[in-house]
């Protein structure tokens, strides 16, 4: 059996996949060929895999920590939400069907083996797998058939550590609750616990150690400080949008926030630039004037998301930017907002029906059951940049708008954009990663003195840094010697 360690959390976004995430650079830093696994994820948020699937984006980066290639295997099981109930099952990368929450749980079972089988599999190429787990073991509620945390690592006989966030507060209250909340069998498969997001001395902690040892018996595998490049890191959750500090004299980004906004990482690059302030507009906020740019993003569901973009008055905010010359961009679902219909005959996101989008590009979108989940590259001819991306979208585009495609890809023409080259969208995701155009794009707005050369050397810097930082705070060893079953 190949070694393995699962990490799981006492909460949601106490830091389980920036933990993976820099243990699986740490490790293969030291020549361990490792692989990131998660048997359930929940994110709006994903990746093309090289099995022509599709995967969490929180695993995507652990795969690019670890140095191995993206594969459906990593994440075997990936919930996308669609509503407030209900959610797109994706197994083995391919759609498997739609679940509101408690058929969902009746589903578990039959899901089990498959997680199982991705085990299995992804361990073939390994010499060390590193799981995530997802939310909290002490949700007890849901125990039963439970595929996420404890239940899957007593089916695949796994040794676990728990995470706590101490930025949080109550950090000893979230270990010691946990642990007492397990059943005797998942406490002796409890190992040890780590506590995240230190801030201060760490000696003043010393006695709260000692404590939490003496409540649970765990061993202390090390007090990691807040690692302060975690930001320049893609996100997965919704949760963690957040805006970054404006700047006067920067170019000004807006970018709705929809109610089921995906793949929201294409924005990354952007808000890396030091030039660049990228202001995510929430929910029962206008989008400020004087914008140079509004970026409409991805979606899970995108005719759900246009009624929620005009319920919160933003496609008032979005024809009064253009009316005042500002450029407007849609990525994949805000693409398809920019035409003048879309339509669900097949009840793809819920009920079948057609809507108003908003009009400014003179096509319309049909939404069909098949997904296209590829990998790309071409010709952008706004800027004539050479670019790369991927697809993930359901749809397609007609109309006379798309004789002025966006971009020229392998696959054909993809996009469109307006004669005065201020209306555009495309389905390409991943599009400002790429350092040409997103440089054209930007100095169309401004002369720049500052820019982010590289933004993939910023992210393999950020694990860089993350993996010294893990290994300089955590005790390492003793992890091999845990998932080795040698302690």
């Amino acid at each position: 059996m190949t070694p393995a360690l699962m990490l799981q959390g006492t909460g949601s976004d106490v830091g389980k996949s920036l933990l993976v995430a820099g243990l699986a650079r740490a490790f293969s830093n030291r020549g361990f060929r490792v692989q990131p696994f998660k048997p359930q994820n929940m994110s709006n948020n994903a990746a093309v895999t090289i099995d022509g699937g599709e995967i969490g984006r929180a695993q995507a980066l652990q795969a690019r920590a670890a140095r191995t290639p993206l594969r459906n295997d990593m994440n075997p099981v990936l919930l996308k939400p669609q509503s407030e109930s209900g959610a797109q099952v994706i197994v083995h990368g391919q759609i498997y069907g739609n679940a509101k929450a408690r058929d969902y749980q009746a589903l578990k079972p039959r899901l089990m083996e498959k997680v199982l089988e991705s085990f299995a599999r992804i361990g073939k190429d390994a010499d060390l797998i590193l799981i995530e787990g997802a939310g909290s073991p002490a949700e007890i509620n849901l125990r039963a058939n439970d595929i996420a945390n404890m239940g899957f690592a007593e089916a695949a006989d796994i040794p676990v550590l728990l995470a706590g966030d101490i930025d949080r507060g109550g950090v000893i209250a979230q270990i010691v609750g946990t642990h007492s909340l397990l059943s005797t069998s998942e406490q002796q498969r409890l190992k040890g616990f780590i506590i995240n997001k230190f801030r201060g001395d760490i000696s003043l902690f010393e006695d709260g150690l000692k404590i939490l040892t003496e409540k649970t018996g765990l061993a202390n595998f090390g007090v990691l400080p807040f690692f302060r490049d975690a930001d320049k890191l893609p996100q997965e959750d919704a949760f963690s949008i957040s805006n970054q500090p404006a700047r006067q004299d920067a170019i000004q980004f807006a970018v709705p926030v929809f109610s089921r906004i995906s793949n929201f990482d294409d924005l990354d690059p952007l808000i890396a630039e030091p030039d660049v302030s990228v202001r995510m507009i929430k929910a029962g906020h206008p989008i400020p004037q004087g914008m140079d740019v509004i970026i409409l993003p991805g979606s899970k569901a995108t005719l759900a998301d246009m009624d929620f973009l005009r319920s919160q008055g933003w496609d008032i905010d979005i024809l009064s930017h253009v009316r005042q010359g500002g450029t407007v961009v849609g990525i994949c679902g805000g693409y398809q907002m920019l035409g003048t219909k879309l339509s669900d005959p097949e009840g793809i996101e819920g009920d079948a029906r057609t809507i108003d989008g908003l009009g400014l590009l003179d096509f319309t979108t049909h939404l069909g059951a098949v997904k296209k989940l590829e990998e790309e590259e071409g010709l952008d001819h706004l800027t004539g940049a050479r670019i790369t991306g991927y697809h993930m979208h359901v749809g397609h585009c007609a109309g006379p708008a798309l004789d002025r495609p966006m971009i020229q890809l392998s696959s054909g023409d993809d996009g469109a954009i307006s004669a005065d080259n201020r209306l555009m969208g495309c389905y390409l995701h991943g599009i400002f990663a790429n350092n040409e155009f997103r440089h054209k794009f930007i100095n169309r707005f401004k002369l720049r003195k500052e820019k982010t050369d590289n933004f993939e050397l910023v992210i393999e810097n950020s694990l860089d840094n993350l993996s010294a930082h893990m290994e300089q705070f955590l005790d390492l060893d003793q992890m091999l010697e845990v998932a080795n079953g040698t302690k």
